[in-house]
């Protein structure tokens, strides 16, 4: 029947099979807003008008192809992924599995970074980068750093390169390797890094999202400290005289990247809380 390829009806139909899915901790907390997203997604009508005109008809190959996503999301699979893309800071990536997912709190670390270097140049680096999130947003930002940003994946530096040029960020320089390492006799203004800080065995790696994200990027393993350790000892080399090491990690981890920092002989050591109240970000100086 036509009013069954109608957008009312297909917004409806999504935001049922969300619902129920959410029920079983499938598809997240928002099926409502998922369930339209994705149907602009296939059909290519604004919000506005799924609002406006609801008895609009769309095609077979879209209800199909609607029927498909809604099935992906409904098992966990983040929207980012079926989309193709995310919002973050003022800039929209690319994004694949190949990446995590930018989340909301590391714009944190954005803001942090762009408070402590007000100079409007710089040596920054941002280590880890995945998509690109937190090097292209500095970067669009501040227009006469020099950002470099590393990855030890060549699939995800790929991606991240390609946001770069999307987005005419083309001075960010992309570095295949480990943290610091492929920067040996370089030295920075700034320092940051979003690394991953989930213990392997922690419940929250079972939640059905994660399990489509790369497993290396949230994860060090059994140690959830051992990337901000391994990060921590090797900074106060790529350090400039008063340049700034800002790190995200776990909400219970504060205190111990605060011991490690000041065990490395940095100062200013502070942390900070994301918008949940939790103590998300960690900053020090040399």
């Amino acid at each position: 029947m036509t009013e069954e390829r109608s957008l009312g009806a297909l917004r409806e139909l999504g935001v049922r099979r969300l619902r129920a899915s959410a029920a079983g901790m499938g598809s997240g907390p928002t099926p409502d807003l998922d369930a339209e997203l994705l149907l602009i997604h296939v059909t290519g009508a604004s919000r506005a008008r799924l609002r406006s005109h609801p008895e609009t008809l769309s095609s077979e190959t879209a209800v199909q192809r609607y029927a498909a996503l809604l099935e992906r999301r409904a098992t966990g699979e983040p929207l980012a992924y079926i989309l193709g893309k995310k919002d973050f800071w003022s800039l929209q990536l690319t994004v694949t599995p190949a990446v995590l997912v930018p989340r909301p709190e590391t714009e944190l670390l954005v803001e942090r970074a762009l408070a402590l270097r007000p100079q409007q140049n710089g040596e920054v680096v941002d280590l880890g980068t995945g998509s690109g999130a937190i090097a292209l947003s500095l970067a669009s930002e501040r227009p006469n750093w020099q950002v470099t940003a590393t990855d030890a994946s060549a699939e995800a530096l790929a991606i991240a390169r390609a946001n770069a040029e999307s987005l005419g960020l083309s001075r960010v320089e992309f570095v295949l390797g480990s943290w610091l390492e492929p920067l040996a006799g370089r030295t920075f203004d700034l320092i940051v890094s979003n690394p991953p800080y989930i213990t392997a065995d922690d419940p929250a790696m079972q939640d059905p999202a994660l399990r489509h994200e790369p497993k290396q990027a949230l994860t060090p393993g059994p140690d959830g400290m051992a990337s901000l350790r391994a990060i921590i000892e090797a900074a106060p080399e790529h350090l400039e005289r008063d340049g700034w090491l800002v790190l995200e990690h776990g909400s219970g981890q504060a205190a111990e990247v605060a011991s490690e920092l000041v065990a490395r002989g940095l100062r200013h050591v502070r942390s900070h809380r994301d918008l949940a109240g939790h103590e998300r970000m960690t900053e020090a100086q040399r």
